[in-house]
């Protein structure tokens, strides 16, 4: 039977926060206004890392640049965020990390809180077909309106929509006999306890203290 693995993508396949580092992107392409975005995305990350972010407030904010450009100019920022951040952050350890998986014929996912728009191109980067993101809800134009098109893929939402996924597949949690979920953060104990084999890779320190008291795997993909 073949096995289920979920990857968490920020602090967990990269090391960095693929979200954040977007905002301090475009601060530096001068969408943005530099002390004013700089001190609110910080703002929303420390939510995001306390587990207390308005998700749907993030995503507002976090799109108002896109809604400012054009699909064109959006896709070339795109472009040059994965080239210049994205692609020197990507380790051998974590490719090869999904590549075992992969090898296995385990059935892989890239479950994540940041946004399609971001994180697409990085599960093509390393090679990960299925994607589970916060999806953007776009206007007719193609560019983001500021709003979540369906359910978020922030804490239970990660569950639900992989819920969702599986149906799709006609299948369900139980007809996997592994399930693999690796994991930086908090966030995401509501995947991590549907795991078989719960990972805290490069954990938090309240996810590392967790992992030592229930038995976890505790992986240092990062030095």
């Amino acid at each position: 039977m073949t096995s289920l693995c979920l990857f968490d993508l920020d602090h967990t396949l990269l090391p960095l926060d693929s979200d954040h580092a977007w905002g301090e992107f475009i601060i530096g392409l001068g969408w943005v206004d530099e002390a004013g975005f700089r001190r609110t995305n910080d703002d929303f990350y420390a939510h995001y890392q306390a587990g207390t972010l308005d998700i749907h407030a993030y995503i507002d904010f976090a799109t108002a640049a896109l809604r400012r450009y054009s699909a064109a100019e959006c896709a070339a920022a795109q472009a040059q965020f994965m080239a210049q951040v994205i692609e020197p952050a990507i380790t051998p350890q974590a490719r090869e990390l999904v590549r075992s998986h992969q090898a296995a014929g385990d059935r892989v996912a890239l479950v994540t809180a940041t946004n399609d728009f971001i994180t697409a191109p990085i599960a093509r980067a390393f090679g990960i077909d299925t994607l589970l993101a916060v999806q953007l809800e776009q206007n007719d134009d193609g560019r983001p309106n500021g709003r979540i098109r369906g359910i978020p893929t922030f804490r239970a939402g990660k569950t639900a929509r992989v819920d969702e996924w599986l149906r799709e597949l006609g299948c369900s949690w139980a007809d996997f006999e592994r399930i693999s979920v690796y994991s930086d953060s908090m966030n995401d104990l509501p995947l991590l306890e549907r795991a078989t084999d719960p990972v805290a890779t490069n954990p938090s320190p309240d996810l590392a203290q967790l992992a030592r008291e229930r038995g976890w795997r505790i992986l240092e993909l990062f030095k």
